[in-house]
C-alpha cells in the first residue's frame, strides 16, 4: 500500500510562504426566504443566529440520536445563508434540511454557480487580498484551521488559477498530509454516519447554550457525562502503513480502529488518525491487527 506523502516544494510554501489548493470538489447550498436563519439555527449544532453578517462558523448536522450526517460551515449574507460541505454530502445535507422544511418560509437549493479555493500559509490574506474583487463572493477561515478559503464564481475558475500564477498548488495528497499533521478529521473518512461529534474532537462546532436543534439531548447528556468512551487520536506509526479500518488492539482485545494515514514530514514518519478508547493517552503503545504496534500521540502533529 501507498500512503499519501507530501510535495516537498508546496509543502513547505504552505508553512512558509503561500499555497493555495484547489477545492472546487466541495459544494456549496444556498437557504433563502425570510425564515432561512431561524430554521438553520434549529438544524445545526452552533449559533446561527448569533452570526454577523459576513461571518461564518462550523458546524455539524446531526440525526436525533445524535450521529452526523455532515459537517458544514455556514457563511451568513444579506440575503441568504451559504452551506460550505464535502462533496459527497451536498445532496444528503440538501435532502435532510427539506426533510425537516415543513411550515418555516425558506427554501434550500444546490449552488453549482460557487467553488472554492484555499490558501494557505503566513502570506495567506495577502494572496487572497490580491486576487482581483470580481474573482471573489466570500472569505472564511480555512477548513485547516489555517489560512483563508475563497468562494469563487465556477464560471472564474479559470480566471482565479491565472490569478494565483506564480504561488505555488498544493496537490491533493499534499493537502491531505497537513490535514492529517494538524489533526483536522474528514467526513468519509474519520468522521460516518455513526459517529459523535465529541468523539472526533468537534467541540469547535458545538454551541453548548444554544436553544434547541436535532440532535441536542444526546450531546448534553455526553457532556453532562463528561468523556466519550473513545475519540479520535493521533498513531505514530514508524513505517507501517495500515489500511483504514485496521483494527488496534491491546492484548489481543479491540480497543479502536485506524482512519487515516499519512506519510508525515513533521515526524519523518508514518502517522494516522484513528479512534481509541480515551483511557489510552499519549505514549500509550497499541497493536496493529494487520501486524506491528503504533504509539498513542496528542494532536495535532504540528502546530497550527
Amino acid at each position: 500500500m501507498s500512503v499519501p506523502a507530501a510535495d516537498s516544494p508546496s509543502y513547505r510554501s504552505a508553512l512558509e510562504t503561500a499555497a493555495w489548493v484547489d477545492l472546487s470538489a466541495r459544494r456549496q447550498l444556498l437557504v433563502t426566504g425570510p425564515d432561512r436563519v431561524s430554521f438553520v439555527q434549529g438544524m445545526v449544532t452552533n449559533d446561527v443566529e448569533a452570526l454577523a453578517v459576513g461571518s461564518s462558523l462550523y458546524a455539524a448536522m446531526l440525526t436525533a440520536k445524535g450521529a452526523m450526517v455532515a459537517d458544514l460551515r455556514v457563511l451568513k449574507r444579506a440575503d441568504d445563508l451559504v452551506l460550505d460541505t464535502g462533496g459527497a454530502q451536498g445532496d444528503t445535507v440538501r435532502d435532510f434540511l427539506n426533510k425537516y422544511l415543513i411550515s418555516e418560509e425558506a427554501e434550500v437549493a444546490l449552488a453549482p454557480q460557487l467553488a472554492m479555493i484555499g490558501v494557505l500559509g503566513p502570506q495567506a490574506a495577502a494572496v487572497v487580498q490580491a486576487l482581483p474583487a470580481p474573482l471573489k463572493v466570500a472569505e472564511l477561515p480555512g477548513l485547516l484551521g489555517v489560512g483563508l478559503d475563497v468562494l469563487v464564481p465556477r464560471e472564474a475558475l479559470a480566471k482565479v488559477r491565472q490569478a494565483l500564477d506564480g504561488i505555488a498548488e498544493l496537490q491533493p495528497d499534499t493537502f491531505e498530509v497537513l490535514r492529517v499533521e494538524l489533526g483536522v478529521p474528514r467526513y468519509g473518512l474519520d468522521m460516518v454516519e455513526t459517529t459523535i461529534p465529541l468523539e472526533a474532537n468537534l467541540q469547535r462546532a458545538i454551541h453548548f447554550q444554544k436553544g434547541c436543534y436535532i440532535g441536542q439531548e444526546v450531546i448534553a447528556r455526553a457532556t453532562y457525562r463528561g468523556h466519550m468512551n473513545r475519540a479520535l487520536t493521533g498513531l505514530l506509526l514508524g513505517e507501517h502503513e495500515p489500511t483504514a479500518g485496521t483494527e488496534l488492539q491491546v492484548d489481543g482485545k479491540k480497543v479502536g480502529w485506524v482512519t487515516s494515514v499519512v506519510r508525515s514530514v513533521a515526524k519523518g514518519q508514518v502517522v494516522g488518525l484513528g479512534y481509541l478508547a480515551v483511557g489510552l493517552k499519549p505514549g500509550a503503545t497499541v497493536q496493529l491487527q494487520s501486524g506491528g504496534a503504533a504509539v498513542v500521540s496528542a494532536l495535532p502533529f504540528r502546530g497550527a
